[in-house]
């Protein structure tokens, strides 16, 4: 039973969409796949997607999560994690006769891509990132010597390139429009020729999870946020929260509930970040059930229907297996 508290909100709203995207759905059934079809234990390269639960629960099921290539065993399964990998990791992993295994969320990819294109183009790549996260770690890795990060107004202001005319822009693909803006602009102030991907680098689903927050934050007096704290795209929702005026908390599970933030709440808005499963989510409800709040309400605000597939060398694997 939750603990007792002064005040029970009347009512929750639940975000929709909310919680797993297509790229973290794909990276955790690429190790659930390989744990059925290759001897235990499976090795993956960093955490397969940014969530405390599905990291420990893949765990206790056989994958061993490394931080180097050389805690791997010669001849053993490396699955790299959703965040990408730089080149350097890709030819290590070689020298080991390791099986390989990419799970690299192909928005990630895209980003990748496009940094290998514009270095060949002879362009200084101005990523917008934050500093130590795995995806901008591996994104860098693809053109170490064009590429330069950038967080803030601040730093672009600060910035010195080769040829002000040979610019490029790539993003991290967790980051918030918002959050972005500004130091966008001012990008474009500096260098006026600076040239973008065709398509936006922002993930869709980290841009629809917080086009929901934003709708949800206009009848919430409180937000909650199911996600971990290394996750980048669930601070983001937090973040984008607090932007509207409402406060907000990160919550890792159920567990992580005060009953004193509710003093004085009426509506309580709930939204998972694209690594946090749903049953998550089921266990904030619960909680909200045993206090006795009845009145819940899911609002779509957009649809998704965006699937991705298996990476071949997987998919050729699975079809021998059931053959």
């Amino acid at each position: 039973m939750p603990a007792t508290t002064t005040h029970v909100p009347k009512r929750l709203i639940l975000a929709k969409p909310r919680g797993f995207c297509a790229g973290v759905e794909r990276a955790i059934d690429i190790v659930e796949i390989a744990l059925k079809i290759y001897p235990a234990p499976v090795y993956v390269f960093h955490e397969i997607v940014h969530n405390t639960h599905v990291v420990k629960d893949l765990g206790s099921r056989g994958a061993i999560f490394v931080d180097g290539v050389s805690e791997v065993p010669n001849g053993g399964v490396l699955i790299f994690s959703a965040h990408g990998v730089s080149p350097a990791i890709r030819e290590e992993a070689k020298t080991k006769n390791l099986k390989l295994i990419d799970a690299t969320c192909p928005l990630v990819t895209k980003v990748h891509m496009e940094a290998i294109m514009f270095a060949k183009e002879g362009r200084t790549i101005i990523l917008v990132g934050h500093e130590g996260h795995d995806e901008v770690v591996g994104t860098m890795g693809e053109a170490p010597d064009r590429i330069v990060l950038v967080d803030t107004p601040e730093d672009v202001e600060n910035l010195q390139v080769e040829n002000p005319d040979m610019v490029a822009v790539i993003t991290q693909t967790t980051l918030s429009l918002d959050d972005t803006k500004d130091t966008i602009a001012a990008i474009k102030k500096k260098f006026p020729k600076v040239v973008f991907p065709a398509k936006e680098d922002i993930c869709y689903a980290t841009t629809n999870r917080q086009i929901a927050v934003k709708d949800i934050a206009q009848r919430a007096d409180l937000i909650l946020v199911i996600g971990s704290e290394n996750s980048s795209n669930s601070k983001r929702l937090q973040e984008v929260s607090k932007d509207k005026g409402v406060r907000a908390h990160l919550i890792d599970d159920v567990t992580k509930i005060k009953p004193e933030w509710f003093e004085g709440v009426q509506t309580v808005g709930i939204t998972a970040g694209a690594s946090a499963p749903e049953h998550l989510v089921k266990g904030v409800l619960k909680y909200f059930e045993d206090l006795g709040v009845s009145e819940v309400k899911e609002e779509e605000v957009i649809s998704e229907s965006v699937k991705f597939g298996l990476p071949p060398e997987l998919s050729k694997e699975l079809a021998q297996a059931k053959a």
